[in-house]
């Protein structure tokens, strides 16, 4: 390849990913005079944000006056069950109650109180009612307010572009390579610095919340290879309510129904018709946290008190009609339109991967990882959510952090891009070359039945219920799936899906290794990570295990966790906790 077949673009910060966690900190960086360039792989504005449906949590205390950013970090901090990266948490709870309040400005569709103040509503594991909402398209709303705030302030992008390696020495980024999925032209991004906002990686399991083509694990894969550290992969979040393809079809299998049909009151029921939480969290109920909820449907599904269909039932059409359509929305009309009245018959659910807790270990003030001139932020980071996240914080995490880490990189010196140095010119050169025998392989294993194999693996192996044996025979698995995709048959061009899902396996399988590793060392219960060979707590394993890269072998390390500061830790022995019976 030529150079005069290589586009090349020039950009103070690269930001990929168009999220909401992009574009906030996009916006803070234009405000602070530095234009960054927004790149996505999708079209402009249709990032996995939307599909963020329950709320936005911020403690302004519209409805619960005793609320606090204190209280909400120390609900945050409970729920990660401390360990946590206290520092991160404070910054997105500290920060919310503005942040809400600027989104209100710019004109975000939030449901209201009857006397015109921002409504909340309870969420799971939530001491008070801060998740702030539009019905139940809370996400829609936020991405359509951030992109048109940033089309207002004329911040370029491009989208439908796929970046499949970040020029590193393990010490510095320089550049990044990607290529145009719809120009067919490799693209060299020369940069001074780069911000990864590209998602997590949930689609790496068979049954998930995420659309097939997005949460891939591009952001994790991008910044390991680049020399970044992981941080707690061990840490899934199993969402309790996901549709049940059988009821519903395959296309629906493992599609959200909000956690926002429990926080505005709908119950759960066993096939027998019992409200079976009523055992499993008698003061909290439903709206416990995720993973206690998951457990729950998991255990009744075994015990063969599911339905017919693999799930048990939500309902809320104890309801009024009118209240549903106006405080849920989209799961009104989806439901609808499948022939199921919500208001009338319950739905069929079953958990599924939702998120992942871990991610790229960062400085939450700075988006800062251990190389320099790389910064995270959003999903593809660690350290806010812990072992657990509570509902409605993944949305306040990219807004508040987004535009804590735009501001600070908007204030550093950030200067034009030089050209690259000759080692950097032979890596981009090498890059590339690999990606065109990608093209041009005719022989060996089909990209499609090898992500099915990583997702079936990681469901098997890697699920809501674990142990040594199983964890270990998965890892077994995913290196095999690693050597099949050594040789890969690409039928298509540089435009095709074909093409894009073989880019995929190597951040999938990154995403699955790591996984598995951390939650091998993990020898206890926490949160989402439950082992059934070591069912409790061990305050030994009070730490996150980082994992880094050395000479292309994955080490998992540990790693002490930061403590709290003096307000958040009264707030903590304060003891605040939700009672459902509030709502009852």
């Amino acid at each position: 390849m030529s150079d005069t077949d290589l586009k090349k673009v020039r950009v103070p910060v690269l930001i990929i990913g168009a999220g909401a966690a992009g574009a906030r900190a996009a916006i803070e960086m234009k405000r602070e005079g530095v234009e960054p360039l927004v790149i996505s792989k999708r079209d402009h504005g249709d990032a996995h944000t939307t599909w963020a449906r329950g709320g936005i949590n911020a403690a302004l205390g519209n409805l619960d006056e005793e609320d606090s950013w204190q209280i909400h970090a120390a609900d945050t901090l409970d729920e990660g069950h401390f360990i946590n990266d206290a520092e991160a948490v404070e910054t997105v709870t500290k920060n919310m109650p503005e942040v809400a309040r600027e989104l209100d400005d710019w004109g975000m569709d939030f449901s209201r109180t009857p006397d015109g103040e921002v409504d909340q509503r309870y969420f799971g594991a939530q001491s008070y009612r801060r998740t702030c909402f539009a019905g139940d398209y809370t996400g829609e709303a936020l991405l359509d307010t951030l992109v048109s705030k940033a089309q207002d302030m004329e911040i370029p992008y491009m989208d439908n572009v796929y970046v499949f390696d970040i020029l590193s020495d393990g010490e510095k980024v320089e550049a990044a390579v990607a290529y145009d999925m719809e120009d067919e032209q490799y693209i060299l991004f020369n940069f001074d610095k780069v911000v990864l906002a590209a998602g997590g990686h949930t689609s790496v399991y068979a049954r998930h919340s995420s659309r097939d083509d997005e949460n891939t694990g591009d952001g994790v894969g991008l910044a390991f290879n680049a020399g970044a550290e992981l941080m707690d992969m061990e840490f899934v979040q199993f969402h309790p309510t996901g549709m049940v393809g059988d009821r519903y079809g395959d296309d629906w299998d493992g599609r959200l129904v909000t956690e926002a049909v429990r926080g505005e009151g709908g119950h759960l029921y066993n096939s027998e018709g019992y409200r079976f939480m009523k055992d499993y969290s008698p003061k909290q109920m439903e709206l416990d946290a995720r993973d206690v909820v998951a457990r729950a449907i998991v255990s009744e599904i075994r015990a063969g008190r599911g339905t017919e269909n693999g799930g048990v039932y939500l309902d809320i059409s104890h309801k009024d009609e009118e209240f549903i359509k106006e405080r849920l929305p989209r799961m009104y009309e989806r439901f609808n339109d499948l022939g199921v009245n919500i208001a009338e018959e319950p739905m069929e659910v079953a958990p599924t991967a939702h998120y992942i807790m871990g991610g790229v270990k960062f400085d939450g003030q700075t988006g800062e990882t251990a190389v320099e001139d790389l910064h995270v932020l959003g999903e593809t980071t660690a350290g806010v959510h812990g072992a657990n996240r509570l509902g409605g914080n993944s949305l306040a995490e990219t807004v508040s952090v987004g535009k804590v880490v735009g501001g600070h990189i908007g204030q550093t010196d950030v200067s034009e891009p030089t050209d690259l140095p000759s080692k950097f010119e032979n890596m981009m050169h090498e890059s590339i070359e690999n990606r065109n025998e990608l093209l041009n392989s005719e022989e060996g294993a089909n990209p499609h039945e090898l992500i099915t194999e990583i997702r079936e693996t990681m469901e098997e192996y890697a699920g809501i219920r674990r142990d040594e044996e199983k964890l270990t025979e998965g890892l077994r698995k995913a290196r095999e799936i690693e050597e099949k995709a050594e040789n890969l048959e690409v039928d298509g061009d540089m435009s095709s899906y074909e093409f894009e899902v073989a880019n995929n396996i190597e951040f999938m399988l990154t995403a699955a290794k790591a996984t598995f590793k951390s939650a091998i060392r993990r020898a206890e219960s926490r949160g989402a990570h439950y082992r059934t060979d070591y069912t409790e707590k061990d305050e030994d394993y009070l730490k996150n295990f980082v994992v880094r890269n050395e000479q292309g072998e994955m080490i998992v390390d540990d790693s002490p966790v930061g403590e709290p500061s003096e307000e958040v830790k009264k707030a903590v022995d304060e003891g605040h906790e939700l009672d459902y019976h509030h709502l009852e």
